[in-house]
């Protein structure tokens, strides 16, 4: 495929210095949790965790994808600021948020700008 792109391509196919940054997610929740248990913690942490902080996931209860709500990247901030929110609840075992990486070609390293 052609490197040398127009910025219109560029911004449409999300490259370049259009890049966008995110973060995977891996959840361990407690084994005696209830249903309800887990659904009251997935709205506190879709409200508290994301919306709060301008970002928007995707994915299941345990595995999923953060990403900003608007075009754009993730910041280390907003990501620190999730995986600290993460880590203080209790009813998780385990938490494993990944460094930044690039949302559309994860594969591809991310722009140092």
């Amino acid at each position: 495929m052609a490197t040398n792109r127009s910025r219109r391509l560029r911004k449409k196919l999300c490259v370049d210095e259009f890049q966008e940054l995110g973060c995977e997610l891996n959840l361990e929740f407690k084994e005696d949790l209830s249903e309800e248990a887990i659904d009251a913690f997935l709205d506190a942490f879709l409200k508290e965790g994301m919306e709060a902080n301008g970002l928007g996931y995707v994915g299941g209860d345990d595995y999923g994808l953060i990403c900003s709500i608007k075009r754009g990247s993730v910041s280390e901030e907003q990501r620190a600021k999730v995986e600290a929110w993460l880590k203080a609840r209790s009813e998780l075992t385990s938490v494993e948020v990944s460094p930044l990486l690039d949302v559309w070609y994860p594969e591809k390293p991310i722009n140092q700008a």
